[in-house]
């Protein structure tokens, strides 16, 4: 059987790669070391097929639009491989003029290259910090022949990495929690349960590196999620031709000008509306419906066209009114059903043995995650069979968010073309804002917070904004530090798992939601947990963390941070800072424009204390959510 380079390696790093941008070719493998291909050489350009989107993940789109940028991406296993391999990519350019050896295919005023590291351990941060003083010496040499220097850095790499590198906090070296709180607050939590219901979730900003920060910090916050969670996130199929997708056959020019694509250079491809318009046989309306994009797991949408432009902030007042997804069997507290919807879809297996002892309700057989799991079974099989985490997902991958074997992904994306492509995700969050934004009502409702989750995002908000002290620096620090954040996040995943164990426990899951607790349950991760015994557990405290009696302190909470953090709150306030500055310049309200202000700003105020006095219909502990707001 053919290897293709894929004989054990000797550490971690699998391969050193260069990847450039040819003017004819577009973005090509220069140099691998080992080579790719058996019989290749170190500076052939063949690819194994499973790894054709190497160089646009490696050498992003845009990328000409910074001097340097640094990629976090995933790539499929090989044949005969099981993990996925975890790639980072360090770009940067460098005027044509200023090379010592120029090649005679450089014909363009800079050279764009970037230098990769294949490794078979998610250690991103730690990969990142080697590579970039490596990336900035090859490039210091100006001629890109010297490759010693990439050879001597497989081999520091795979000597360095051995042994304990998986352990400790190596593992999260850049990716910072309290960075993330800083600019997402209280939306962190939102992010949280939206990526345990196996949502459709893309990431968008640009840079390359800002995006896959934002991301990948997201997922440390899950109890190891990234040392032991990621292995089968990226087993996807790659498209036999670029031809083969139609939205990049009729959207983007040739190879040869991909790297220098930007935004604005496509901003004029068809749109939804015009795909949606087809109806042949295998065209865009086909392959990418919302119909066909389903999956079971997507609540039905209820929103119109002129409502696709609508943020879970402005959910409309009459959706609150219904209760969320109703469970498939009411009043019953019983193990998830072991049929699994995907079980048959090809390439997407899934292991079920006998359990020496009975899961949780009395189930004989259950579905094992094959994750390394720690005693409380985390982490949670998210990214498993067909749910995929793509750090950075490069446009020759479009097809991906309307593959059928692909049942759910979080992405990451810097082109514009992913998230004018709405109708193929269930969320976009926009990093830039620290806006998230969801079209479907049912989705925003069932991600509304409980007071509960108020309370505790807002005490995690606290401690991290009123402890910005240099502690932090030098390592000593702990109450809202990046550790100590990651440890309120376990704390809430173990709470809430404990809960879910409980007899009776409606309770006790209402603090968390009752309309995410029902949608959480016929998740895939949820019910491989639940059908198994995980004996750390029984130490677990059942009850969310920040459980109590309703108080005047609550509604105070749920007040200010729809002032703050809502569409409809901002106009509120500004309306409100408009009027009173008005009011002090002259004494009274002067002017149509100040006294509709007043006005308004009144009704609306009048409206929304009016909805707060209206306790919640059958969740008496839940705070009352204000009239158009889903959020906190």
């Amino acid at each position: 059987m053919e290897s293709h380079g894929r004989d054990d390696p000797k550490g971690p790093v699998l391969h050193i790669v260069v990847v450039g941008f040819h003017h004819k070719k577009g973005c090509q493998v220069e140099f691998a070391y080992p080579p790719l291909m058996p019989d290749g050489g170190h500076d052939s350009n063949l690819l194994p097929e499973e790894w054709k989107y190497l160089p646009f993940l490696a050498l992003p789109d845009g990328a000409h639009n910074y001097q340097e940028d640094t990629v976090f991406f995933h790539l499929p296993p090989l044949s005969g491989d099981t993990k996925c391999v975890y790639g980072v990519s360090c770009y940067r350019q460098i005027e044509a003029k200023d090379l010592k050896v120029r090649q005679a295919d450089v014909t363009r005023e800079t050279v764009q290259k970037s230098v990769c590291v294949l490794s078979r351990v998610p250690l991103y941060g730690l990969l990142q910090a080697k590579l970039q003083l490596i990336t900035h010496a090859y490039f210091e040499e100006k001629d890109f022949s010297q490759i010693s220097i990439l050879k001597e850095l497989y081999d520091h790499m795979n000597g360095s990495l051995r042994g304990s590198a998986m352990e400790g906090s190596q593992v999260y070296l850049g990716l910072s929690p309290r960075d993330l709180i800083l600019h997402f607050r209280h939306k962190v939590l939102i992010l949280f349960k939206l990526i345990l219901l196996e949502k459709k979730v893309l990431f968008y900003v640009s840079p390359v590196n800002r995006l896959v920060g934002a991301l990948m910090t997201v997922l440390s916050l899950f109890p190891g999620m990234i040392e032991h969670g990621l292995v089968d996130s990226s087993h996807y199929r790659p498209r036999s031709s670029t031809s083969d997708d139609p939205f990049l056959s009729e959207s983007v020019p040739g190879a040869e000008e991909f790297v220098s694509l930007s935004a604005a250079d496509i901003a004029d491809a068809p749109q939804e509306g015009e795909r949606t318009g087809q109806t042949a046989s295998g065209s865009p309306s086909s392959r990418n419906s919302t119909e066909g994009d389903n999956h079971l797991l997507k609540p039905p949408s209820h929103t119109s066209p002129e409502s696709s432009e609508s943020d879970w902030e402005t959910l409309d007042p009459g959706v609150l009114e219904e209760g969320g997804p109703k469970p498939a069997a009411e009043g019953k507290e019983a193990a998830p059903e072991l049929t699994d919807a995907f079980d048959s879809r090809p390439g997407i297996p899934i292991t079920v043995q006998p359990q020496a002892v009975g899961g949780h309700g009395g189930v004989v057989q259950g579905l094992v995650s094959g994750l390394e799991e720690d005693p409380y079974g985390l982490p949670l099989p998210v990214f498993t069979k067909g749910y995929l985490c793509l750090p950075y997902m490069a446009l020759q991958q479009h097809h991906l968010l309307s593959d059928v074997t692909v049942r759910g992904f979080v992405a990451g994306a810097t082109n514009i073309l992913f998230r004018q492509q709405r109708h193929l995700s269930d969320a976009i969050i926009d990093v830039e804002e620290a806006g998230i934004h969801i079209q479907d009502p049912e989705l925003r409702k069932t991600l509304s917070l409980t007071t509960a989750d108020l309370r505790f995002i807002d005490y995690v908000v606290k401690h991290v904004t009123e402890n910005r002290d240099d502690v932090f620096l030098d390592g000593t620090g702990w109450e809202g530090g990046d550790e100590w954040i990651r440890a309120q996040f376990t704390l809430y995943i173990h709470s809430l798992l404990s809960s879910a164990l409980q007899q009776d426990n409606e309770r006790l899951l209402a603090d968390y939601g009752t309309p995410f607790v029902t949608a959480w349950k016929i998740t895939h991760n949820f019910r491989v947990w639940y059908n198994n015994e995980h004996p750390a557990m029984t130490v677990v405290t059942p009850g969310h963390p920040f459980q109590g009696h309703y108080s005047v302190a609550d509604v105070k909470l749920r007040l200010s941070h729809s002032v703050q953090n809502s569409e409809r709150g901002k106009k509120i306030g500004n309306a409100m800072i408009t009027t009173s500055r008005s009011v002090v310049q002259t004494g009274k309200v002067v002017g149509q424009s100040v006294g509709g202000a007043l006005t308004s700003a009144k009704s609306a105020m009048s409206s929304w204390f009016s909805t707060l006095a209206q306790p919640s219909a059958g969740a008496p502990q839940a705070c009352p959510e204000p009239a158009g707001e889903v959020k906190p």
